[in-house]
């Protein structure tokens, strides 16, 4: 049986690529995945066991060079795909008390599990104990070059259109630390994919996978269109160092936002942020933004569209190339599946948890932003009475945006 909205609340909190901020899917320990195919040579000084190859283990009296060891790790992990691994020490620093501002002011909106566990996002020790460095890993998915959409085909960000990332870049961290077990033994560790409350951006920025772009994603020389994983560790692995920001006087991101949730540099009102209304809010659409969203029906990718960085972007993993033709889907054929069809076809894919509801409400605002045809008249008509009050009242708001409720 489908699981209600509700019920998947605190399964995947989704307002883009590289949201950090949502709540354990899996509390407790991580599913093992299969075993890493490649080996790590082996990093340890002092007596090694066959040969320092992947059985090898150490034990209290070996010393174990960690240098060494974390330029294997980052070499593994390429060999697994990701596109940039480093390490940061397990401390968010300044961005912690900037957090807790943040959170102060309301820019949250309602996603209140974000204020609930803001001390376990502070304070990586309380989340895994004994964490001591973070590895942090990036994946690329940029899928094939999309033009923009007609109004009359779904705006769907470029994250959500293929395969759930969760479950990929989760899977390959665990090989990843798999691996290192193999090396060094038995250690401690947790791994993580927008999946619980790590400040993700802030560690892999200390780790050296990029800077924090103007718009608050994790930017590089090539580009922000890349997920992005963790490891809390008990290693007392070397930090790498952050790499120098290079956003200069561009302020493109601010003035491409459009409903303006950028409203400083480095500063996301996320109630006015797109993502955060077709994803995170689970009530009615403020009516004055209904306009803004234009066709985009799940996130939006504007600010890193504009963003000159991205010229320079590689594309992504094969495993998030765009499903069920999700990149170029007219609203009404949208529109018009089923619960049972929307479970179905979306089983895999990260829009599955908003739920049927919310995707019906943010359809239907697409749809009154779109060209009063008589294919969108039907449509609109179709889901009038619909169970739901959040759905019909959308739905009438754009029968009379359209002119349809004469």
């Amino acid at each position: 049986m489908a699981q209600r909205p509700d019920q998947r609340a605190d399964q995947g909190r989704l307002a883009s690529a590289q949201v950090t901020f949502e709540i354990d899917d899996q509390p407790g320990a991580q599913a093992r995945c299969q075993q890493f195919p490649e080996t790590l040579s082996g990093s340890l000084v002092g007596q090694v066991i066959n040969g320092g190859n992947i059985g090898a283990m150490h034990d209290q009296d070996s010393t174990v060079d960690y240098t060494a060891l974390r330029e294997e790790i980052r070499a593994a992990g390429r060999k697994l795909g990701f596109v940039a691994v480093g390490v940061a020490r397990a401390d968010p620093g300044p961005a912690a008390s900037r957090l807790r501002a943040w959170l102060a002011e309301g820019c949250h909106g309602e996603m209140d599990y974000m204020a609930r566990h803001a001390e376990l996002r502070a304070q990586p020790q309380q989340l895994h104990p004994g964490t001591l460095t973070v590895i942090s890993a990036a994946l690329d998915y940029l899928p094939h070059d999309q033009p923009a959409p007609p109004a009359d085909v779904a705006a769907i960000s470029r994250y959500a259109q293929g395969r759930d990332y969760h479950k990929v870049v989760r899977g390959r961290l665990q090989k990843l630390a798999d691996a290192i077990a193999g090396v060094v033994g038995p250690f401690g560790y947790r791994v993580f994919s927008d999946s619980a409350p790590v400040m993700e951006v802030e560690f892999a920025r200390q780790a050296g996978l990029g800077w924090r772009g103007k718009h608050t994603l994790l930017l590089s020389k090539q580009g922000s269109w890349r997920f992005l994983g963790e490891i809390y560790t008990d290693l007392p692995l070397p930090p790498d160092d952050p790499v120098e920001e290079h956003c200069g006087t561009c302020s493109a991101c601010l003035a491409a936002c459009p409903t303006g949730a950028i409203v400083a540099p480095y500063r996301v009102d996320a109630r006015r942020c797109i993502s955060y209304l077709t994803i995170e809010l689970a009530g009615a659409i403020p009516e004055e933004l209904r306009p803004l969203l234009g066709n985009r029906i799940y996130g939006c990718d504007d600010c890193q569209l504009c963003c000159p960085w991205n010229r320079f972007a590689q594309l992504g993993d094969g495993e998030f190339a765009p499903r069920h033709g999700l990149d170029s889907a007219s609203l009404v054929a949208l529109f018009a599946w089923t619960e049972e069809e929307f479970e179905q076809r979306l089983a895999g894919n990260p829009i599955r948890r908003i739920g049927h509801e919310r995707w019906l409400r943010n359809i239907a605002v697409a749809l009154g932003n779109g060209p009063p045809t008589a294919a969108a008249r039907a449509a609109l008509q179709s889901h009038a009475g619909h169970p739901s009050a959040l759905v019909r009242e959308h739905v009438t708001w754009a029968q009379r945006r359209l002119g349809f409720d004469s």
